[in-house]
């Protein structure tokens, strides 16, 4: 089963100025990242993630009525705000449960856990169900 592991940052202006971290602490916080996902490459979970810029750099994109494009944005405020995702592959919701709430875990500035939202969505296929 494929789901898709959703790390939301705290809202605001988008700005949780994780590059503006004293070094140690944003080394601290990208070391649990990647031995996160070592762990998940060993296990054989580890399809994809990445990290996206902050929203002041997003845009709302749609088709104009002659299929050129339109876009909006930037939105300076939101409650919170996607700062990266993953996709595993795992046998069963409880194992993204386990690993979401190991990735909420992250060490944030001072050094302690943030305790950040992890969405878990499963990946839909011809043989997802609505269980």
């Amino acid at each position: 089963m494929k789901f898709m592991l959703m790390m939301n940052a705290p809202g605001g202006d988008g700005n949780w100025a994780i590059f503006d971290w004293p070094p140690e602490a944003f080394k601290a916080h990208m070391t649990f990242m990647g031995r996160v996902n070592q762990e998940l490459h060993e296990a054989g979970e580890f399809v994809v993630c990445e990290g996206l810029t902050p929203p002041r750099q997003a845009k709302l994109v749609r088709a104009g009525k002659s299929g050129e494009p339109i876009t909006d944005g930037p939105f300076p405020e939101s409650k919170e705000f996607l700062a990266g995702y993953w996709i595993v592959d795992v046998a069963s919701r409880e194992r993204a449960y386990a690993i979401a709430a190991r990735i909420s875990l992250a060490p944030g500035r001072d050094g302690k856990p943030l305790h950040m939202d992890v969405e878990v969505r499963e990946v839909m296929s011809a043989t997802s169900g609505n269980s």
